[in-house]
């Protein structure tokens, strides 16, 4: 097939002088110590034919296209073989990810060796071939151009031996190819020529710990966590841990658990895994399910619009699998598809879910099977830019392979990122026409404000104004701010993760509209949704309806237990009030005969005519009328405590006088013998004391200061009355 003049064999003896001299790293770097390649992945020793050949189909719709001027290797137009039947396998479909997309980084420089090394211009190679020569290339120099070995049982491929051949009888004029290349732009290795965004990227991958979320409807959390620790794993707090055997719970999903990325290959073996228990997922789908469960009631149902991968339907199913919820997913226009979807929607334990063979575009927004349809989630296809390790994300959110066009690129195309945005802004206005839908969560994977914030806001501001409905309005993050960075990105009602090391990026929306006032929430509606945060561990919501109607009678009960309470405040109210007037009444008959006499200690002083004489006990006005009766024919009871309201209006401002009197009524003492004592005439001066001597048994008291109470010596056997300035 290939008509070219092949290098004469080398002698074993110089197979050390050309690793040497191709290695992407010099000798005695960590990278070449510890075996490892440019990109931090182990060395390999090459993969089975198979992997070629769909890495290179893979490669073929991939490729970056050259103006016409600047081609130098043509590619063809259609694939170099069929699938193969293995290639369903998942190693197997990552194994040949990995390879295409490495070559797709590497393509110019990869492209640059083979001219220099004139593999092209002197053999003539068929165009359907230039992918797998690209891809076998990449593979060949990461091994530093060493042999690859192959297994007895592994099927051969004659186009793969045929371009191996090519690539062996070159390997002198490559290496030196590659070298010269490494020495002409002042790089260790061709890793250090890709763009600054890409190895960031790259770096992230090799740190990313793994998610994975845990199927409720089989298995609870303490179960798992028990389960890993009878396996040797310990649970810590920080993901930073760079132990062993270890993991932890995330801080915004409690069902996530998060491990080392190089324990992957063990968990997978385990019962967890292999039986649904424990499933691997990005993160940033959690986020997006767990914001639909914190807006949901009790029989709500969910729209999900595309989703991508299967596992996040479940998860969904999971979390609402104590619900009376249905879910709705759309998108899935394959009827073939339908039985395996619901054998592995089985394998999960979900019951939940019904599939819909429409478009989302397609379905109105009056169908009668959404019309419960509380909540949908929207996952619309975004650059994915947030995405450390695109590999994983295509292979198990199923996205379109033109993806890592623009992860090698180390970025989007502005007309791919306007179209993406129109895309997204169609099925974002399209949601917000469900008009029983209450709201709308709006999650994507992308760095890019044109996709996130844009799409969102242009939406808001362009919804349809002549639907008799509430309109959506932006609301804060449902999730748990964990941090002060999270706290600062999410000032504006936006939840966003800046992708990391330890992370995917991720950002979400969440668009609520006011609830009708003719609906209403019911209890079990609010406990759910404190479930769902996480308001009410350990209590318990299903209760029996028997349970229910106990509580029901006490209720009932509490208007008259009220009324009661309410009648005998007022009683005891009377009572009270009709006590003060008899006290009133006595003392005001007893002052008749002195009625010049002042009741307490005071700082001025009314004239005679001021002084009234009630001949009969003046009614209060405050004594309800129903028991002025009653009340009055209670005996008397010396008051606890009692002021007497003076007749403000009726006050005359006067010369201040001081006077200190003792206010002590002699119960054998007649009014005709105190009378003469006190002067007839008015007057407003100082009073010292009665001229006439008072009898031995009662001690006139000496005059003391403003404030300070008089001292009197009383018999024992001398009756006290009420001293009101105390």
């Amino acid at each position: 097939m290939f008509s070219s003049a092949s290098e004469p064999p080398f002698p074993d003896e110089n197979k050390t002088d050309i690793c040497q001299f191709a290695s992407l790293a010099p000798p005695g770097d960590d990278a070449s110590s510890r075996g490892r390649n440019s990109t931090g992945l182990p060395e390999t020793t090459g993969h089975p034919d198979s992997v070629y050949v769909m890495a290179a189909n893979i490669f073929q719709g991939i490729h970056m296209e050259k103006s016409p001027e600047k081609i130098l290797i043509k590619y063809g137009h259609e694939p170099l073989l069929r699938c193969l039947p293995e290639s369903k396998d998942e190693s197997f479909q990552r194994l040949s990810y990995e390879l295409a997309f490495s070559a797709l980084k590497y393509q110019d420089i990869l492209e640059t060796i083979l001219i220099d090394s004139y593999i092209f211009p002197s053999t003539t190679i068929p165009d359907h071939l230039s992918s797998l020569i690209i891809v076998m290339l990449y593979d060949f120099q990461d091994r530093k151009f060493q042999a690859r070995f192959l297994s007895d049982n592994e099927e051969s491929i004659a186009e793969v031996q045929e371009v191996e051949n090519l690539l062996n009888s070159f390997k002198t004029k490559l290496a030196a190819a590659l070298a010269r290349y490494r020495i002409k732009h002042d790089a260790l290795s061709i890793y250090h020529i890709l763009p600054e965004t890409v190895k960031k990227q790259e770096l992230r991958a090799s740190t990313l710990p793994l998610y994975a979320w845990i199927n409720t409807c089989k298995i609870s959390p303490e179960e798992v966590c028990h389960s890993l620790k009878g396996k040797g794993y310990n649970k810590v707090k920080s993901i930073l841990h760079i132990g062993d055997k270890v993991f932890a719970v995330d801080q915004h999903c409690y069902d996530v658990l998060i491990f080392p990325s190089h324990l992957k290959s063990d968990l997978l073996n385990t019962d967890l895994f292999k039986d649904y228990k424990l499933i691997f997922q990005d993160k940033s789908r959690s986020l997006a399910v767990h914001s639909v469960k914190a807006l949901l009631n009790m029989d709500d149902d969910i729209l999900m619009v595309n989703t991508g991968s299967w596992y996040t339907v479940a998860h969904m199913s999971a979390l609402t699998n104590n619900n009376s919820s249905k879910i709705f997913v759309c998108g899935v226009q394959s009827q073939a598809k339908h039985p395996d979807l619901k054998n592995l929607f089985t394998k999960f334990g979900c019951k939940n879910i019904e599939i819909l063979h429409q478009t989302f575009l397609n379905i109105e927004s009056k169908d009668n099977r959404l019309q419960k349809v509380k909540v949908i989630l929207l996952l619309p296809r975004c650059s994915g830019l947030g995405i450390s390790n695109p590999v994983e994300f295509i292979l198990n959110e199923h996205e379109d392979t033109g993806l890592l066009k623009d992860f090698s690129q180390g970025g989007t195309s502005e007309d791919k990122l306007h179209v993406l945005a129109q895309q997204q802004y169609e099925q974002l206005t399209h949601a917000m026409k469900f008009t029983k839908a209450q709201a709308v969560v709006y999650c994507t994977c992308s760095v890019y404000p044109e996709e996130n914030e844009a799409v969102v806001k242009k939406a808001l501001e362009f919804q349809d104004r002549g639907i008799k409905v509430q309109l959506y309005r932006l609301s804060p993050p449902v999730l748990p701010l964990c941090s002060l960075q999270e706290i600062h990105l999410s000032t504006d009602k936006f939840f966003r993760i800046e992708p990391s090391e330890i992370t995917n990026g991720c950002f979400l929306s969440v668009l609520t509209r006011e609830r009708d006032p003719s609906e209403t929430v019911s209890v079990k509606d609010v406990l759910a949704r404190a479930a769902a945060k996480g308001l009410l561990d350990g209590i318990e919501l299903g209760k029996s309806s028997k349970q229910e109607k106990k509580k029901k009678k006490p209720k009932a009960s509490l208007p008259k237990a009220s009324t009661t309470d309410g009648n005998s405040i007022q009683m005891k109210i009377a009572e009270f009030l009709n006590r003060e007037t008899n006290a009133n009444a006595n003392q005001s008959e007893a002052s008749t005969t002195k009625a010049s006499l002042p009741q307490k200690n005071t700082t001025q002083v009314r004239p005679p005519s001021q002084v009234r004489k009630p001949s009969k006990p003046a009614t209060n006005p405050l004594v309800p009328a129903f028991m002025k009766n009653t009340a009055a024919s209670r005996p008397y009871e010396r008051p606890t405590h009692f002021v007497r309201h003076r007749p403000e209006d009726r006050m005359v401002a006067l010369k201040p006088v001081e006077i200190v009197l003792p206010p002590v009524m002699l119960p054998f003492s007649s009014p005709q013998v105190i009378r003469p004592q006190i002067p007839t005439q008015h007057f407003y001066c100082h009073w010292v004391g009665p001229k006439t001597v008072v009898p031995s048994y009662f001690s006139t008291p000496s005059i003391s200061r403003k404030g300070e109470k008089p001292k009197e010596n009383l018999p024992s056997s001398l009756l006290r009355y009420r001293r009101p300035w105390l």
